[in-house]
């Protein structure tokens, strides 16, 4: 079985955590064996707070730039950029600029819990 879909097709929802963030759920865990595959944009100005997540994230920057934290580490994160985010380690995102900071973000078909730090 394939999957063939139009982004522009797929209801951005507004996440509670944080300010100016939406994700597009692009492949639920219901529609793909091994990952669910998000779109995430944060407005410029917005943020999402420090949180962990029980499950790894893999993510590619689309665009936009952002003050990424992960762990102890701060940088600023622009589109073509890859993130590893390990399971269990405290992260967060700050739009830099005026453009929506865009990242795609895959993550294992498993139970997740989110704390917000």
């Amino acid at each position: 079985m394939f999957i063939h879909k139009k982004i522009e097709s797929i209801e951005a929802m507004p996440q509670k955590a944080g300010k100016g963030v939406a994700m597009k759920m692009l492949l639920s865990p219901e529609e793909s064996p091994n990952f669910a595959m998000r779109n995430f944009t944060i407005e410029a100005g917005g943020h999402m707070p420090l949180h962990t997540n029980i499950i790894e994230h893999e993510q590619f920057v689309l665009g936009g730039r952002a003050k990424v934290t992960i762990g102890d580490a701060v940088f600023e994160a622009n589109a073509g950029d890859i993130l590893l985010i390990p399971a269990n380690v405290a992260h967060a995102y700050e739009t830099l600029g005026n453009e929506t900071y865009s990242f795609l973000c895959l993550v294992p078909k498993a139970e997740d819990c989110i704390t917000l730090i």
